[in-house]
């Protein structure tokens, strides 16, 4: 079996129970699994890959709970650069429409070279439209060739507008059509086991775009195969009115009267989400993806998340799609979500404050709780080797010796070094090992400007 060996960190933060931080630290790793963790000198000196991470911070993979890798074909649309949420999809769901399998291959591995390069090494992806032939098995694959721990949603919209719904009728499928692929996809790509590279979630796209029934639905087909349940909630004032005005409840009110809560759920944004939503989220283990830059970019509000951590709801972080954001930088998400707190809450000092360790938790330990995992999000005896390395040598880390972990975060937004996933390096000394970076760039952008013109 090989063996890989990362050693002389200058600090290697662990996230295990102890949330040890180790001076000199290292990793010992064999196979796809972490072997050993603690001081360089108490670990094997020799390996079939030996990575010296002087000078770097060593950490857990960062788990990215919602994204729309389709969406980094459509950054900066001038249309739609000024939009809060409803107008933006309005506008945006035309050019969608044009979408064909190649663009969503090409754009998932685009998307996943970018959230490797900020350090993250699982993450869930959700379509939601299968115009031209497009379907979810494009996305699996592509992610297949870059290496990338993948949860794919499977998502859907089954209510278009003739019937009161927010999208085209051009983009909206019937709802037999979404449970039989969905069942489909469970039986074909789902891995249930520990350390599995891909798993399947279902995935109706929102309240203003599927019907109660499909919602109850694929609660419960998702049940009968012990596989996640995900949407958008809450994200913002218009979301709330609709959900009000044709459902005559709150988001929160309407996930629980369908089956939409539970340990096995969790729900993008919720930047409005109540007391009582926090309250009902925290009782019943309901997860939230907290998206922060989306939810800047499009003027949403600002997502109670300290509220929801002192409340026992299961918090994850999340870069959202990449026209909404339009960024897919995970450690940049990482301190947006860590400043955005602190600006809503006031007093950096004292139990309102959100520290940059509770952030990296959140971003680690909090995406595999999310996800249902208990193999990733920790670098410890037994997890999976997801690893990443960050140099701090860099003008923008100077002077930042006494605290190079919360350096990630509070100086300027670095990218990583090594990235470790599975125990493969799929990034070494700053280069994709998967990928053909400017190849894949290149045809990115052809795809993109096809898509708009």
């Amino acid at each position: 079996m090989a063996t890989l060996l990362i050693r002389n960190a200058r600090l290697l933060a662990t996230m295990d129970e102890q949330r040890r931080e180790i001076a000199d630290g290292g990793v010992f790793v064999r196979d796809h699994v972490i072997e050993a963790v603690g001081p360089s000198t108490e670990l094997p000196a020799c390996a079939d890959v030996i990575i010296d991470a002087r000078d770097q911070v060593v950490f857990p993979g960062l788990v990215n709970t919602h994204h729309h890798m389709f969406q980094t074909l459509t950054r900066v649309v001038r249309p739609a650069q000024n939009c809060e949420l409803f107008d933006w999809l309005r506008t945006l769901y035309p050019i969608w429409a044009r979408l064909t399998p190649e663009m969503v291959r090409v754009s998932t591995q685009t998307a996943m070279a970018e959230l490797l390069l900020s350090g993250c090494t699982t993450s869930s992806d959700h379509l939601y439209l299968f115009p031209n032939g497009v379907r979810l098995d494009h996305s699996i694959e592509a992610a297949q060739q870059v290496g990338m721990r993948f949860h794919a949603a499977r998502g859907s919209m089954s209510v278009g507008e003739s019937a009161g719904g927010l999208p085209p009728d051009s983009v909206v499928e019937s709802e037999a059509t979404i449970l039989r692929d969905s069942q489909r996809l469970i039986e074909r790509w789902h891995d249930a086991s520990r350390f599995a590279m891909q798993r399947i979630v279902i995935a109706p796209c929102s309240p203003f775009s599927v019907s109660r029934e499909l919602m109850r639905d694929a609660a419960a087909l998702a049940r009968e195969h012990r596989v996640h349940l995900h949407t958008h909630l809450a994200e913002n004032d218009f979301d709330i009115a609709y959900t009000r005005e044709k459902f005559g409840c709150t988001p929160a009110e309407y996930a629980e009267q369908l089956g939409w809560v539970g340990p096995d759920v969790w729900h993008a944004h919720c930047v409005k989400l109540d007391a009582a939503g926090i309250a009902l989220f925290a009782r019943t283990g309901t997860g939230v993806a907290h998206c922060p830059g989306s939810n800047m970019r499009l003027a949403s509000g600002i997502a109670p998340i300290r509220a929801m951590r002192d409340a026992g709801v299961p918090v994850s972080i999340a870069v959202d799609g990449s026209a909404s954001n339009d960024s897919g930088h995970m450690l940049a998400e990482v301190r947006l979500a860590l400043l955005l707190q602190r600006v809503a809450h006031g007093p950096v000092k004292g139990p309102s404050a959100m520290t940059a360790r509770e952030a990296l938790e959140i971003a680690t330990l909090g995406g595999a709780r999310i996800l249902g995992r208990d193999d990733i999000g920790a670098l410890a005896p037994g997890m999976a080797a997801d690893i990443v390395s960050v140099r701090l040598d860099e003008i923008g880390m100077a002077g930042a010796a006494d605290d190079p972990l919360a350096a990630l975060l509070f100086c300027h937004v670095p990218r990583a070094t090594n990235v470790v996933v599975n125990g493969k390096l799929l990034l070494r000394e700053g280069q994709l090992t998967t990928l053909e970076l400017p190849r894949l760039m290149a045809l990115h952008n052809r795809l993109a400007a096809q898509l708009l013109a």
